[in-house]
């Protein structure tokens, strides 16, 4: 009997891909565990393994084309075996809000290029179908006045979770809108482009980007899946409430301990960082003041006792965050390993999903490039993030004299729906007195 090969969840939220090409074509023999096709998430590329051997009989979905979880991408099973023109018995589920996670039916074996932050938790991809050209892909019309719709019309319209979220949200009709996903499903690309073209209804002297296309000296680069979801994410994030904390650090014990720890470092040990430092000590300050290690949830709160702490990374492809599970029970030493092996990932566009998922607080750290200090942008739905600027001579007064001392200035940035400034204050307290005094982090 043939087996389906059906587009797998690779991450927390995931909602559809694009696939980037068939390593295998229809009439090539395979075995169970073969590289066979790349998919496009909006945290990395994926080239995902055959779930059967035999011979590939029919390739349902192009190379380029944006499909929903669940989809049947192909078939597989013996020479002149028949399979069904269509998608299956999973077509009507590709569009559907309950689709079933086929992850069980593949299995991610490398990943390749463009992983992103992490973040991401969104729901679908938003990236153009393939088919259309952009002069032929039609624009999303802008959204209807909210006072037309019947009673229950939105309910009916096939549209991904997170566009009813957003739909919600911004008050628009989904049945005013056209999807662009499988079967007509709306996503949420499609509620971007009807709030992009309902605010150039309304300002329509702004000045469009295409009137620059093709001039001399102006080159167009094609957002990726996951430029789109940094966008988007940012654009999240920006909405939330929120609020910055600034604290200037004495960093002369912290430097003193990684000095110490240096020289006993061994051959092929990783040499530890300030940074490693900084990770471990808000490590131990979460777990102190849990109500700063958390996550809104819309409906409610999530804190959480463990410390999963995500380091922001910047790669050619775009930032990414990938996170030091169980950050609060490490040493600075097993610290500095992970984040050595996360980074390289990184660098090297192979990092894997898991990497991303189940951060509970991020740091920032652009103290290496001279910036003194800076304010970082949420990662939702964390309640906070940490900028960190770089360790400067300072002259400050101890004791009514003057000293020359190495100060650091640390930015928190909270979720104010989340955690009030007494919270984030008190945690930045606690943070100050590990990183001034690292004998009050045992």
């Amino acid at each position: 009997m043939a087996t389906q090969v059906k587009l797998p969840r690779l991450g927390q939220g995931m909602d559809e891909g694009k696939v980037l090409q068939w390593l295998k074509g229809e009439g090539d023999t395979i075995e169970k565990g073969d590289e066979l096709y790349e998919v496009e998430t909006e945290k990395v590329n994926v080239e995902v393994e055959a779930p059967a051997g035999g011979t590939i009989l029919k390739v349902l979905v192009d190379a380029g084309q944006t499909v929903a979880i669940g989809t049947t991408l192909a078939w597989i099973g013996e020479p002149g075996e028949d399979v069904p023109a269509g998608g299956g018995d999973d077509a009507a589920s590709a569009g559907s809000n309950t689709a079933k996670d086929p992850a069980s039916d593949s299995t991610p074996t490398k990943v390749k290029s463009e992983p992103v932050a992490a973040a991401a938790r969104a729901e679908s991809a938003p990236a153009k179908p393939a088919q259309a050209t952009p002069a032929e892909a039609p624009a999303a019309p802008a959204p209807a006045p909210a006072a037309a719709p019947q009673p229950g019309a939105s309910d009916r319209v096939k549209a991904s979770p997170l566009a009813r979220r957003m739909a919600s949200e911004r008050g628009i009709d989904l049945a005013t809108l056209s999807g662009s996903g499988p079967d007509g499903r709306i996503v949420a690309r499609d509620l971007e482009t009807a709030a992009q073209a309902g605010a150039a209804a309304a300002a329509p002297t702004a000045a469009s980007s295409s009137s620059y296309e093709g001039q001399a000296g102006v080159e167009r680069v094609e957002l990726t899946s996951m430029r789109r979801t940094i966008a988007r994410r940012l654009g999240e994030a920006w909405t939330a409430p929120s609020f910055i904390l600034n604290r200037a650090v004495d960093m002369s014990a912290a430097n003193e301990l990684r000095a110490r720890m240096l020289k006993t470092v061994k051959e092929g040990d990783v040499r530890p960082t300030v940074s490693d430092i900084l990770t471990k000590a808000a490590a131990v300050a979460l777990r102190k003041h849990r109500e700063m290690n958390a996550h809104w949830a819309e409906d409610a709160i999530l804190r959480f006792e463990a410390a999963h702490v995500g380091l922001a990374v910047a790669t050619d492809a775009g930032l990414v965050v990938p996170v030091i599970r169980d950050a609060h029970a490490k040493t600075v030493k097993e610290i500095a390993a992970d984040r050595k092996v996360l980074v390289d990932k990184a660098r090297n566009g192979k990092l894997t999903p898991m990497d991303f998922e189940g951060g509970t607080f991020s740091i920032s750290n652009l103290g290496m490039m001279g910036i003194d200090s800076f304010t970082a942008v949420l990662n939702p739905p964390q309640a906070g993030i940490l900028a960190v600027g770089a360790t400067v001579d300072t002259p400050v007064v101890i004791d009514r004299r003057v000293e020359i001392r190495p100060m650091m200035t640390i930015s928190l940035t909270c979720d104010h729906r989340t955690v009030d400034g007494a919270v984030g204050a008190r945690f930045l307290q606690t943070l100050v007195e590990h990183l001034e005094d690292p004998t009050s982090m045992l």
